[in-house]
């Protein structure tokens, strides 16, 4: 899932200083699992927004509403009869949600309440760890399951690197090294000869170097 942190109140104050009515919107889908921007967060913010507001002596009109996606046209739609009524909009979804409601209603100015950190997957309550950075061409059948490239301080492809000591990385000694965690898992599946293998230079076209991507599926397209 995508997952993200909310922003400093300073600077979500910052954004709505010159802005009376206020539309905050929250997404149902990544935001919420990991606390960052689902129903719960959205009223905690509106309520927090309104007493920042209040000390000031000024009253901030904030209008609630929460999204099944935001990253989706569809849903998005559901925000036209609000438009009108407000002099701004505040997403707490991730970056393709703000960009979604920018991209629709151009004419009202739309702010990020979230910082978007990455794909990641729940470690125990309340932690999330980085476990994919979506490099358009997965490894993930020759590591057995591990990613290097999330994973690995250096995103090395073929490793450990010289740095690596007793299993840790030289950058953070509580940091598993990346290609310690692959060999251990591929030796536990009896498939040691695999490491040996060199997976040749990465074409990272297939990744952010080539510009933002798309992907058209033609049998859904329209």
């Amino acid at each position: 899932m995508i997952t993200a942190e909310r922003k400093p109140m300073e600077e979500l104050t910052e954004y709505v200083k010159n802005h009376d009515r206020i539309l905050l919107v929250g997404c149902n889908e990544c935001v919420t699992v990991c606390a960052a921007g689902g129903r719960k967060e959205v009223a905690l913010l509106a309520s927090a927004l309104q007493m920042d507001a209040m000390q000031k002596g000024k009253t901030l009109d904030i209008t609630e509403i929460t999204l099944e996606r935001q990253c989706d046209p569809e849903y998005i739609e559901e925000l036209t009869p609000h438009i009108d009524q407000v002099d701004a909009v505040m997403s707490m979804a991730c970056g393709c949600g703000v960009q979604e409601i920018a991209r629709r209603f151009k004419n009202t100015p739309v702010f990020p309440a979230v910082n978007t950190k990455f794909m990641g997957a729940s470690e125990r309550q309340g932690v999330w760890a980085e476990r994919c950075q979506g490099c358009g061409s997965c490894l993930l059948g020759l590591t057995g399951g591990i990613c290097p490239i999330a994973r690995c301080a250096k995103r090395l492809l073929n490793g450990p690197c010289g740095g690596s000591s007793n299993g840790k990385c030289e950058i953070n000694p509580d940091l598993d090294c990346a290609w310690q965690l692959i060999w251990d898992r591929l030796k536990a599946l009896g498939m040691e000869k695999q490491y040996e293998e060199i997976i040749p230079a990465k074409n990272w076209v297939s990744g952010r170097g080539g510009g933002p991507r798309k992907i058209i599926r033609e049998d859904l397209a329209e």
